[in-house]
């Protein structure tokens, strides 16, 4: 009986791409597209456990099992890199996922059209500037001798000039709240269009029965961007562990080296310019394996907590 519905589903299943066969080719580009560029380099995952000789290939080099695995975890710096990529991750999280669905709100509880397109247009801009080019701006703007910040505070009374980029507590506050800055504009507006289709007579309903503007987005626009807010918040935390290498490399330097130090760049660093293949490999599989449990956990939570979910 079982097989008897699995063949009837599979069969259904062949008449319905059968009569769709055009979507389906328009498909099939995506399809090889990411199975060249996602799937195909996973073959290179074996290295991991391997001591891989560019000369003798994957197939011909030796198996070492879980060797750079131990490698790695005994390392005397394992836990400052750990800690450091899981403080600037969660830090990021906890600053950077709330503050667009807050401008979202702002921007949509304002009642002037010309208002809300020049807000979106100044909060999207800073997403289109370069890494480099943001990095660059921080290094001048936070200058002992030529940055603002320090001419500012002089006028204040300031006893010595600072160079913010080189003490080890600022890295962290640096990196997130310009991160913040550069990207608060663009991530509001998947909340933006999900606030389009709140329905109006909702407002005028609550507008009705003296509901304030405040009362209004909590209670109307809030529980409409739930939804968004929990697959993006599911997407966010599968990705806790993969910290940005360009940002935090062109920000790193001798004196902040101790809090700036994360996986992606360590990774950079041993595999690129050491060469150390294998084990790098094995580095960035392990921080892999942590977002992939990651997502797959807060996924299931989400799903019983709110039935909202990727699967």
């Amino acid at each position: 009986m079982k097989n008897t519905k699995e063949r009837g589903s599979i069969h259904r299943t062949l008449l319905q791409m059968k009569r769709s066969y055009m979507l389906y080719i328009f498909l099939l580009p995506a399809v090889i597209l990411v199975a060249i560029f996602c799937y195909a380099p996973m073959y290179g995952v074996l290295m991991a456990f391997q001591n891989y000789s560019p000369s003798k290939g994957i197939l011909g080099s030796p198996w070492v099992g879980l060797k750079w695995f131990e490698t790695f975890f005994n390392m005397p710096r394992f836990w400052q890199i750990l800690g450091n990529t899981l403080t600037l991750s969660v830090y990021s999280l906890l600053v950077g996922f709330p503050i667009p669905i807050i401008l979202a709100l702002m921007i949509n509880s304002v009642e002037s059209n010309r208002f809300k397109r020049v807000t979106q247009t100044v909060t999207y801009m800073p997403h289109f500037i370069s890494t480099v080019v943001l990095v660059g701006m921080l290094t001048v703007f936070l200058s002992p001798r030529s940055g603002f910040l320090n001419h500012v505070l002089e006028l204040f009374g300031a006893a010595e000039n600072t160079y913010y980029m080189g003490v080890p507590d600022y890295f962290s506050h640096i990196y997130v709240w310009s991160g913040v800055w550069q990207d608060m504009g663009w991530n509001s507006i998947i909340y933006l269009a999900a606030l389009t289709g709140v329905d109006q007579a909702l407002h005028e309903a609550a507008q009705v029965d003296g509901a304030t503007k405040l009362q209004r987005v909590w209670h109307i626009d809030l529980p409409a961007i739930i939804p968004t807010m929990v697959i993006l918040l599911i997407m966010s935390v599968g990705n806790i562990m993969s910290v940005g290498y360009e940002k935090v490399f062109l920000m790193q330097n001798d004196l902040n080296i101790m809090n700036s130090e994360v996986i992606s760049t360590y990774v950079y660093k041993i595999g690129l310019t050491q060469q150390q293949f294998s084990y790098s490999s094995a580095i960035g599989l392990f921080n892999n394996g942590i977002n992939f449990i990651l997502l797959v956990a807060v996924n299931k939570l989400s799903a019983k907590l709110s039935g909202s979910s990727l699967w």
